[in-house]
Protein backbone atom coordinates (compact mmCIF):
# COMPACT_ATOMS: atom_id res chain seq x y z
CA UNK A 1 0.00 0.00 0.00
CA UNK A 2 1.24 3.45 -0.76
CA UNK A 3 1.60 5.90 1.93
CA UNK A 4 1.40 9.26 -0.67
CA UNK A 5 -0.95 9.90 -3.36
CA UNK A 6 0.56 9.75 -6.83
CA UNK A 7 -0.24 12.22 -9.41
CA UNK A 8 -1.31 11.35 -12.38
CA UNK A 9 0.94 12.39 -15.18
CA UNK A 10 -0.34 13.71 -18.98
CA UNK A 11 1.78 13.57 -22.20
CA UNK A 12 1.04 16.87 -24.46
CA UNK A 13 1.38 16.37 -28.19
CA UNK A 14 0.47 18.98 -31.06
CA UNK A 15 -0.21 16.31 -34.12
CA UNK A 16 2.62 13.96 -34.04
CA UNK A 17 4.71 16.06 -32.50
CA UNK A 18 5.91 15.48 -28.23
CA UNK A 19 5.63 18.73 -26.85
CA UNK A 20 5.54 17.74 -22.64
CA UNK A 21 4.61 15.90 -19.88
CA UNK A 22 3.92 16.39 -16.43
CA UNK A 23 0.94 16.60 -13.84
CA UNK A 24 -1.88 18.48 -14.56
CA UNK A 25 -0.99 21.63 -13.02
CA UNK A 26 2.47 21.49 -14.63
CA UNK A 27 0.51 21.09 -18.36
CA UNK A 28 -1.57 24.08 -17.73
CA UNK A 29 1.42 26.52 -16.76
CA UNK A 30 3.17 25.10 -19.79
CA UNK A 31 0.29 25.59 -22.08
CA UNK A 32 -0.29 28.62 -20.25
CA UNK A 33 -4.15 27.70 -19.74
CA UNK A 34 -6.22 26.40 -16.46
CA UNK A 35 -6.39 23.16 -14.97
CA UNK A 36 -9.81 22.36 -16.33
CA UNK A 37 -8.83 23.13 -19.47
CA UNK A 38 -6.14 20.52 -19.00
CA UNK A 39 -8.86 17.56 -18.27
CA UNK A 40 -11.25 19.25 -21.15
CA UNK A 41 -8.49 17.95 -23.90
CA UNK A 42 -8.51 14.57 -22.53
CA UNK A 43 -11.96 14.31 -23.21
CA UNK A 44 -13.77 12.51 -26.01
CA UNK A 45 -15.61 15.92 -26.65
CA UNK A 46 -12.47 18.02 -27.37
CA UNK A 47 -11.21 14.19 -29.66
CA UNK A 48 -14.19 15.26 -31.48
CA UNK A 49 -13.49 18.34 -32.16
CA UNK A 50 -10.40 18.20 -33.58
CA UNK A 51 -10.87 15.43 -36.59
CA UNK A 52 -11.43 16.90 -40.05
CA UNK A 53 -9.15 20.47 -40.97
CA UNK A 54 -7.47 20.69 -37.42
CA UNK A 55 -5.19 18.06 -37.76
CA UNK A 56 -2.54 19.56 -35.74
CA UNK A 57 -5.20 20.63 -32.67
CA UNK A 58 -3.47 19.39 -29.40
CA UNK A 59 -3.24 16.00 -28.03
CA UNK A 60 -3.05 15.45 -23.84
CA UNK A 61 -3.63 11.60 -22.59
CA UNK A 62 -3.35 10.54 -19.34
CA UNK A 63 -0.15 8.54 -19.09
CA UNK A 64 -1.09 5.41 -17.20
CA UNK A 65 2.02 4.35 -14.01
CA UNK A 66 2.58 0.66 -14.14
CA UNK A 67 3.36 -1.01 -11.30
Amino acid sequence: MRSTKQEKSFAIYKGDKFLFVGTKKECATYLNVKEDTIQFYTTKTYQKRGKGEYGDRLIVIRVEEGD
